[in-house]
């Protein structure tokens, strides 16, 4: 008999990191689980999360229960469930300790956000149609991680200087569009993509990016509700960062900074996004999350061109 017990316990073990496993590709979500959510917490389960997260656990004896963070931005209403998400993705970094890694929303880490910003140049039949020839993506944290002038596949009719800061001078270290979208989409690949009437951007890139997965701040009634502004008005990017940031952004007469507005998009995001990510879940299915990506495509080797020329920051002060 004691020998079945021990067999019982390896291969209820096995189907534990079989489980686990599942769930860190996204193929079975933490909701389906069987039982309450003591079970994540007990001492079979801790040496499975440790497993995960990169050590190996010899068996399934008695393993110290580990600390039970939870981000102080969860929401006081969060549901069991999202509070056990939210949970396991602090767990699955490195050693199982949630030390150093700051959650921002329930359910996913600042490192899986971005923020965009393209400007256009003119060309076609009297410059009317709209083509990419810069673009800006920052981090969570507003660091920029790309920034590249961009070519345009067609003969650029119109620079739109006054609102893109485009000029001549800027295409001679331009690169083409192909090898631009080819960066871009690399690192917008599972992220949470946040931008200001962000369609337009994507347009320019000529990609569509999910739905569940994108975040426009022109399209946030909290945001124009907090700013004092009509609830479904399409409100300018300037006009909410003068009056939820007291912000003056786009000033001067040498065009917008792609950097800035994508700094301003994630500050306003930021904003408010514990309730809207709230909203959000109520309103969208749940998606399962997807696989880390691999730190070899780290979008930070692409960065070129930082900020803007130290005469247009000066005429925006």
């Amino acid at each position: 008999p004691q020998g079945r017990g021990k067999k019982k316990s390896r291969k209820h073990q096995r189907f534990m990191e079989r489980r686990v496993l599942l769930e860190q590709k996204g193929l079975l979500s933490p909701q389906r689980r069987l039982g309450t959510q003591t079970a994540m917490v007990g001492p079979e389960a801790c040496s499975m999360l440790t497993k995960a997260g990169g050590t190996t656990a010899p068996h399934c004896g008695k393993v110290p229960k580990p600390k039970q963070v939870v981000s102080p931005s969860l929401s006081p209403s969060a549901s069991p469930g999202s509070i056990a998400g939210h949970r396991s993705v602090l767990l699955s970094q490195g050693n199982g300790s949630s030390k150093g890694v700051q959650m921002s929303s329930p359910l996913l880490r600042p490192g899986k956000y971005v923020a965009i910003d393209c400007e256009m140049v003119g060309t076609g039949p009297q410059g009317r149609l709209s083509e990419l020839a810069r673009c800006s993506v920052v981090n969570y944290e507003g660091d920029v991680i790309y920034d590249k002038y961009v070519q345009p596949e067609l003969p650029i009719v119109d620079y739109r200087t006054r609102w893109s800061g485009i000029t001549r001078q800027h295409m001679k270290s331009a690169i083409p569009f192909k090898a631009a979208q080819a960066e871009i989409l690399k690192i917008l690949k599972d992220k949470i993509v946040v931008g200001h009437a962000i369609h337009n951007d994507f347009q320019a890139l000529k990609y569509f990016h999910p739905k569940d997965r994108t975040r426009d701040t022109s399209r946030i009634p909290v945001l124009n509700q907090r700013a004092g502004l009509p609830v479904r008005a399409s409100v300018s990017l300037k006009s909410l960062a003068r009056h939820l940031l007291q912000k003056k952004i786009q000033v001067g007469s040498k065009g917008h900074s792609s950097v800035e507005d994508a700094q301003t998009a994630m500050e306003l995001y930021r904003l408010v996004e514990v309730q809207w990510e709230t909203e959000l879940a109520r309103s969208l299915p749940p998606r399962p999350p997807s696989p880390v990506t691999d730190p070899t495509t780290d979008s930070n080797q692409y960065m070129d061109d930082r900020y803007w020329p130290t005469d247009l920051m000066a005429s925006s002060l």
